[in-house]
C-alpha cells in the first residue's frame, strides 16, 4: 500500500468516527427517552429545530479537533493497542465534559441526563476501540502477507541500531523491511554482517544511494553528541527528498519538514516528513481523482476513439506510447500518451542531444523532428494526455500534481530539493502547466512543483483544475 493510500484510510476514519459519534448522541438520546417513558411515536413526532441541528453540528466539530489533539488520525504503525486504547478513552471523556458543558449552557436536558451519558460514553468508545482493533488486525494480517511493506535504511551500525533492527524485524505485523545499514568503516561493522544485514553505504556517499534506491524511511540511531553535525547533513538530505525520518532522539531546526513524536519499544522516536496531505481535503482529493477520471473516461471516450484511430491511420505503430516515469518516492510506473512520435523516437534522442533547447536535463526541441504531423496537433491540444487518465483511476498519478519525469530526465537531477518533488504522487495538471509550460526555466518549474507541495489544498486543486481548461483551449498544449 502506497504512502498516499495508508493516508487515505487513516483520514477515512475520521468519517466513521463522526457515524460512530453521531450514533452515539442518538443512542443516549433514546435511551434518556426511555427511562423517562417517553412514547416512540411522540419521539418520532418531535420537530427537529434548527437550533438543535447547530449545536449537534458543531459537538461533532468539537469532538473531530478532540480526536485529532490526541493523534487519533496520526499513523499508529509504532503505536501500542494500549496506548491507542488510552488515548480513545481520555478523548471520549473529554468529549464527555464537553457535552455536561453544553447541556448547561443551552440547558438541554438530554445530554444532563446519566443515562445519556452511560450511553455515550459506551457505544462511542466501545465502537472506536473495536474498530481500531479490527484496523490493526487487518493491516497486520496484510503486512505479514508482504503487503503494505515500507523499505527502511538504518543510518548507523552500533548496539542501538543492530538491536533497532531485531526488534523490527522481529514485528513482520508493523510492516517494515529493513534492507540494510549505512555507516562509516570502524570495527563494529563485523556484527551487523553478523545478523545477515548488508552494509548499503557508507555516510558520504548516502545521498546517492538514497537518490537511486526505493527508501520509505530512513532510522538514524547514530550517537547524537559525537555525530550530531553528520546528523544534520543526513536529515537535510532526506528532507530535500521528501523521505521520512526517524531518529532516536532530539529534532533539529527544520525548514520545510514536519515532525511527530512516538514511542516504539520503550524508544522515543522522532518522525521528520515532508509533503505529508491529510485530513479530509485529501480523501476528498482521491476520491475526486477516482470518480473524476471516471467520468472523464466515459465522456471523452468518442474523443480517445477518434484519436486513436486517427494515429493508427497516420503512422505506422501502436496507437499508445508507453514509458517508464518516475512516481511518489521515486516508485516507478508506465505512464499512457497517445504516440505522438515515430516508433524510433526514443532511440534517437541521443543524436538530438545538442540541439535541446530546455534549462536543466529535461529535453525539448520547439520544432522536434521525431514529432508525426497528427502528433503535433494531439500535443497541441493535450489529446495526448489523455490517456493518463486511467493512470489516475489506477493511482499511479493524480489529476494535479507534479508532472511524472522520464528516468533519463530524473537521472539528470543535481539538486536534492528537486527530489523533493517525488513525495507527492505525480499528477496530469499543475501549476506548471496553468503558469507557462514549456515557457518557464526548469528552475521556475521546480520551485512551482515545492509552492505546490507546501501549499497544497483540496480547493488548490480545484484552482488549477479551471485554470487548465482555458489553458487548453488556448492551445498552450506542447509544442
Amino acid at each position: 500500500m502506497h504512502l498516499d493510500r495508508r493516508r487515505v484510510l487513516l483520514n477515512c476514519l475520521q468519517l466513521f468516527d463522526l457515524a460512530v459519534l453521531s450514533t452515539a448522541i442518538l443512542m443516549g438520546a433514546l435511551a434518556y427517552m426511555e427511562r423517562m417513558n417517553f412514547d416512540i411515536r411522540e419521539a418520532l413526532a418531535l420537530r427537529l429545530k434548527v437550533s438543535n441541528f447547530v449545536i449537534v453540528v458543531a459537538l461533532l466539530v468539537t469532538f473531530h479537533v478532540i480526536l485529532r489533539s490526541h493523534g487519533l488520525y496520526e499513523s499508529r504503525r509504532l503505536s501500542t493497542k494500549g496506548a491507542e486504547v488510552r488515548d480513545i478513552l481520555t478523548s471520549i471523556t473529554l468529549c464527555l465534559m464537553v457535552l455536561g458543558g453544553g447541556a448547561v449552557v443551552f440547558k438541554t436536558e438530554v445530554f444532563n441526563a446519566r443515562s445519556f451519558f452511560v450511553s455515550f460514553w459506551v457505544t462511542s468508545a466501545g465502537l472506536l476501540i473495536a474498530s481500531r482493533m479490527l484496523l490493526r488486525a487487518g493491516l497486520a494480517q496484510l503486512r505479514r502477507r508482504g503487503r503494505n511493506l515500507r523499505q527502511v535504511l538504518i543510518v548507523g551500525t552500533n548496539w542501538r541500531a543492530r538491536q533497532m533492527a531485531v526488534k523490527v524485524e522481529r514485528k513482520p505485523e508493523l510492516g517494515y523491511r529493513v534492507i540494510g545499514f549505512a555507516d562509516d568503516p570502524w570495527s563494529g561493522l563485523g556484527g551487523v554482517k553478523a545478523l545477515g544485514f548488508p552494509v548499503m553505504s557508507d555516510l558520504p556517499h548516502l545521498s546517492q544511494f538514497l537518490r537511486e534506491t526505493v527508501v520509505d524511511e530512513v532510522f538514524i540511531c547514530l550517537p547524537l553528541k559525537s555525530k550530531y553535525e553528520r546528523i544534520q547533513e543526513i536529515v537535510e538530505v532526506c528532507e530535500s527528498q521528501g523521505i521520512i525520518v526517524r531518529l532516536l532522539g532530539r529534532i533539529f531546526d527544520l525548514r520545510v519538514a514536519q515532525s511527530m513524536v512516538e514511542t516504539f519499544e520503550n524508544e522515543t522516536v522522532v518522525s521528520v516528513y515532508t509533503g505529508q496531505m491529510d485530513g479530509w481535503p485529501f480523501v476528498a482529493k482521491r476520491v475526486f481523482d477516482i470518480v473524476g477520471s471516471a467520468c472523464l473516461l466515459t465522456l471523452l471516450s468518442p474523443v480517445l476513439l477518434l484519436a486513436a484511430i486517427a494515429v493508427k491511420c497516420t503512422s505506422s505503430g501502436p496507437v499508445f506510447f508507453v514509458q517508464e516515469r518516475v512516481g511518489i518516492s521515486k516508485r516507478r510506473f508506465r505512464v499512457l500518451k497517445f504516440r505522438t512520435m515515430v516508433v524510433d523516437a526514443e532511440a534517437r534522442q541521443r543524436s538530438l542531444e545538442t540541439f535541446n533547447e530546455a534549462t536543466g536535463p529535461v529535453f525539448k526541441i520547439a520544432k522536434d523532428p521525431r514529432i508525426t504531423s497528427f502528433g503535433r496537433f494531439l500535443r497541441k491540444t493535450s489529446i495526448d494526455e489523455l490517456p493518463q487518465l486511467i493512470n489516475v483511476l489506477k493511482g499511479d498519478m493524480s489529476l494535479v500534481g507534479p508532472r511524472p519525469l522520464p528516468v533519463r530526465d530524473y537521472n539528470g537531477f543535481d539538486q536534492d530539493w528537486h527530489r523533493r518533488r517525488f513525495s507527492v504522487r505525480p499528477g496530469i495538471t499543475c501549476l506548471w502547466q496553468v503558469n507557462g509550460r514549456s515557457r518557464l526555466p526548469f528552475e521556475r518549474w521546480m520551485e512551482l512543483d515545492m509552492e505546490y507541495i507546501d501549499k497544497w489544498s483540496f480547493w488548490l486543486d480545484l484552482k488549477i483544475l479551471l485554470k487548465t481548461v482555458p489553458a487548453v483551449l488556448r492551445g498552450s498544449g506542447a509544442a
